[in-house]
């Protein structure tokens, strides 16, 4: 603690960030470890895992399971058919502000418990309301008549609403089941503030021993990757560059992002911009469907130098909210995941960053990927409010809650998230009860909060 008060005041005299975060030689060309340039002088590490499939016939005998994977799988072109859903909704945006959506074409809804479960409903209308406003026209009291009887007040005049905005989405996504053995498929992961790629590590050696490809890279300012000095390098729209570039290096046919907190964001801007290769996306307590703002009275917009100085009490307050339990095993795997583990400078300019008000409400309804929601109960950065709201806006949306997690979910439960990922992977929706259901009208209000969001 003295020594972190020490070098906080000298940060201050100085004008200098101490422990800056710069990127680590790879002492092994074979770790999975490779770092890409992004930009001239921005440098990210990524963690690159592309399994050795062995060619049929060669080794052992192959059983006929597996002639008939390599047969329907193999190399770019031959992925799994899957299932083709037609993905059909309007969303309307009024001038005193509500957002109506409704869903015109094939709409899952069931919760992903064993997610070989899920079912469709076709042409089933959800109308959600995310502003209330008073009734402009209220309805005049009823009057008594000379004999005693009550008259009915007559009906109010409604006026009609008047659209700001108007999105019309119309098209066919074919969902598939996404295997190991599949060379077209592809997983990336990305963390959120103050984190690096080694929170990931039971799903990464979990995934890669299936079979799959899998990207982890850190983001500017974490982990191993480069730190500049300048907090423009640290904003939503300069990280989400970054994670293009390295989407568009390693994406393949089929790509499956899984996103955590702050880094659910940019599989959601990713998701957006990539509908054609975004095949399914995972968001880890990644909180509503809100568009991004700093906020300004928070302890991160204090200077550097005191943040330094209050570094401690930060790592400890995040081990206390991120995680259900703080043991020693907890305290381990802070360590062992590099999380929370940035210099100041880089984590002030991370929260002050999240601008980002495109990622509204509208923004999150008009994508048509399926989404696995991931909740930890004991979560006490984001509640799971948050995440029902994003489950009420995507269309194609399964919440899943995890009793005995915390933010940190896939590091107190790997066991538990990596069964539930795969299953949401190997998923793909099952058509042939769409003939049996009976279309249904469904209405949630939900009340619209505008306030800044910090994940």
């Amino acid at each position: 603690m003295l020594t972190s008060i020490a070098d906080g005041i000298l940060c201050c005299l100085t004008g200098k960030t101490a422990n800056l975060v710069l990127p680590l030689e790879s002492s092994k060309p074979s770790d999975g470890f490779e770092f890409m340039e992004v930009k001239p002088g921005r440098i990210l590490r990524v963690r690159h895992v592309v399994p050795e499939r062995q060619p049929l016939g060669t080794g052992r005998q192959a059983s006929d399971q597996e002639k008939k994977d390599v047969h329907c799988d193999a190399g770019e072109t031959g992925s799994a058919a899957g299932t083709s859903v037609h993905c059909k909704r309007r969303i309307t945006v009024y001038r005193n502000g509500q957002l109506v959506i409704e869903n015109l074409g094939d709409v899952l809804h069931s919760e992903i418990l064993q997610c070989q479960d899920g079912d469709l409903e076709p042409c089933s209308t959800v109308e959600v309301e995310l502003a209330s406003s008073p009734d402009p026209n209220p309805a005049p009291p009823s009057c008594l008549l000379s004999s005693g009887e009550q008259k009915p007040a007559p009906p109010p005049c409604r006026r009609r609403r008047k659209a700001k905005r108007t999105v019309q989405i119309d098209s066919q996504r074919v969902i598939s089941s996404c295997k190991g053995t599949h060379s077209d498929v592809a997983l990336f992961f990305v963390h959120g503030v103050g984190g690096s790629l080694d929170i990931w590590s039971s799903q990464l050696d979990f995934f890669s021993r299936l079979g799959y490809e899998v990207i982890a890279p850190d983001l500017a300012g974490h982990g191993a990757s480069s730190a500049p000095q300048i907090a423009a390098a640290y904003t939503f729209y300069a990280l989400a560059e970054d994670l293009r570039a390295i989407f568009k290096r390693y994406a393949r046919k089929r790509n499956i992002l899984i996103g955590h907190s702050y880094g659910v964001s940019f599989c959601t801007f990713l998701a957006h911009e990539y509908p054609e290769l975004v095949h399914k996306v995972v968001m880890i307590n990644g909180g509503g469907p809100t568009a991004l703002e700093p906020s300004l009275c928070s302890v991160f917009q204090l200077p550097s130098c005191v943040l330094h100085c209050l570094s401690p009490c930060l790592a400890w307050s995040f081990l206390k909210a991120g995680f259900a339990r703080q043991g020693t095993k907890e305290k381990q795997l802070l360590k062992q995941g590099n999380a929370f583990n940035v210099s100041p400078f880089v984590l002030r300019a991370m929260m002050s960053g999240q601008y980002w008000p495109e990622g509204d409400e509208v923004y999150h309804a008009e994508i048509t990927v399926p989404v696995l929601l991931v909740h930890g109960l004991c979560d006490k950065f984001v509640p799971v409010e948050e995440d029902q709201r994003m489950a009420e806006i995507l269309l194609f949306a399964f919440l899943k809650v995890i009793e005995e997690g915390s933010h940190m979910v896939m590091m107190e439960s790997p066991d538990t998230v990596n069964t539930l990922l795969h299953e949401f992977f190997l998923w793909e929706p099952d058509m042939s009860k769409k003939e049996k259901t009976v279309p249904v009208c469904e209405t949630v209000n939900t009340l619209k909060t505008n306030r800044p969001v910090d994940k």
